[in-house]
């Protein structure tokens, strides 16, 4: 059954549901943090028995409805060879379910997905660095949205359709609600990009973490922000800025100055320390 997706599917409920609270348990950061993974690790419990119960109804109703809808139609006897309505039914409605369903779970959920394949643990992020995991969890939740949307376009049930639109709002809430949480992690200085903010950028090759490698036939990707403007600037200039600080040897920017960094100069400088503004004018300028 397709609802299973949405309970046991990599970005299913059990998914997150573990992957919040494991976060939740995990986290060594201010108390609010922890206290807010534990909040909605908590509500995705009562997501999966939202789920489980719906499924637990449809299992049990939709065998009759849909011997009863077929026994009315008698050309889907004469189209599948004959046979009796109701048999055939029943044939169509075996096939279409898992047969975990009625062996082994009783015409209950499973903690699989749409195909049958187990939860499996290995699904779950928890990595006990917060930017990282909450960025997981945004992640996470687009999934899990964007499949219950597809499921509520699949089905024309009204009650499924109720459930769905219930469980379609809260992921829309809960992306926001990540969204804000990154905001405010690095607003508290707890990280920043890149993860992880406190290894040394010093030990790390400046040129690989400044350059876009197009690898492609064409230059249609090299236009796009990734490749230049202000924040590959930025990037470039807190590179070399750390380098020099730290009395390493002086690296020449690589690569050309487009106009957007020209035009957004001032942009670049008010994002760097102050003490640093004059050594970053002069990296800008190619003059270190």
């Amino acid at each position: 059954m397709k609802i299973q997706e949405l309970i046991g599917g990599v970005f299913g409920e059990m998914t997150v549901m573990m992957q919040y609270l494991f976060q939740g348990w995990n986290c060594r950061g201010p108390a609010k943090y922890r206290d807010m993974l534990l909040d909605i690790g908590t509500e995705e419990i009562g997501h999966v028995e939202m789920l489980a119960t719906m499924m637990a109804h449809l299992l049990d109703k939709a065998p009759i409805k849909l011997q009863e809808d077929g026994a009315k139609d008698p050309i889907v006897g004469a189209v599948m060879g004959g046979e009796k309505p109701s048999e055939v039914m029943m044939d169509i409605f075996a096939a279409a379910m898992n047969p975990q369903h009625a062996i082994v779970s009783g015409l209950g959920a499973l903690p699989a997905d749409s195909v049958g394949f187990p939860w499996n643990g290995r699904f779950i992020v928890a990595s006990g660095n917060l930017l990282a995991d909450f960025r997981s969890n945004l992640h996470a939740e687009s999934q899990g949205r964007l499949q219950a949307v597809r499921l509520y376009e699949m089905t024309s049930d009204s009650g499924v359709r109720d459930t769905l639109s219930y469980m379609i709002g809260r992921d829309t809430f809960h992306q926001h609600q990540w969204l804000r949480a990154i905001e405010e992690l690095e607003a508290d200085g707890l990280e920043s990009h890149p993860v992880p903010s406190k290894f040394p950028r010093d030990l790390e090759k400046a040129e690989a973490a400044s350059q876009f490698w197009n690898n492609s036939e064409g230059n249609e990707s090299a236009e796009g922000g990734w490749a230049k403007g202000t924040r590959l600037m930025v990037e470039r200039l807190n590179i070399l800025l750390t380098l020099n600080l730290k009395g390493k040897n002086r690296l020449p920017l690589q690569g050309n100055l487009d106009s957007t960094a020209h035009r957004s100069q001032s942009l670049v400088m008010v994002q760097l320390p102050k003490r640093h503004l004059h050594q970053a004018k002069q990296v800008l300028v190619g003059n270190v």
